[in-house]
């Protein structure tokens, strides 16, 4: 039997979204919560790589680049989660819908990766369903897994 494929190319630019209902209600449940979060403390500690460090060596290059870049980065990232949220049910995605849901993933993955302090010595076969903290690694692994499988089927349309 093949691996179940969460989200394939119809070969007309149109993807179809196969994800079950556990899995549509926690992209809606997390991308609400970091919606929240970039509404509400953009400059949370835990945001830190969605908003990269441009020029460490220079305060004022800094300064300057968060000026011309950091509104519109949160803006970007705001609505690919506004996207992800509207189409949280959906099952068919043009290529601009698929680019928001790529994007989003990433950014969640990012996030939730500096929370949990992930490194690539992390082993993600022993985990506690009764254990928040595994739970949360959990859906970590199974962000990679998405957003694994977003890239390919965004790729097969090249």
């Amino acid at each position: 039997m093949a691996p179940r494929q969460p989200i394939t190319a119809n070969g007309d630019g149109t993807f179809t979204l196969h994800l079950q209902e556990e899995e549509r209600a926690l992209m809606a449940t997390i991308v609400a919560d970091l919606r929240a979060m970039l509404v509400e403390n953009p400059d949370e500690e835990m945001l830190a790589r969605l908003f990269p460090v441009a020029r460490p060596d220079d305060p004022d290059a800094e300064a300057e680049y968060r000026e011309l870049v950091g509104g519109e980065l949160l803006s970007l990232r705001k609505a690919r989660l506004e996207t992800v949220a509207e189409l949280a049910e959906a099952t068919t995605l043009n290529p601009e819908q698929l680019a928001a849901w790529l994007g989003a993933v990433n950014d969640i993955r990012l996030v939730l990766g500096t929370r949990l302090q992930v490194s690539e010595d992390d082993d993600f076969s022993e985990l506690d369903e009764d254990d928040l903290e595994s739970v949360a690694r959990s859906a970590y692994w199974y962000l990679g897994w998405l957003l694994e499988h977003l890239v390919e089927a965004s790729a097969s349309e090249l």
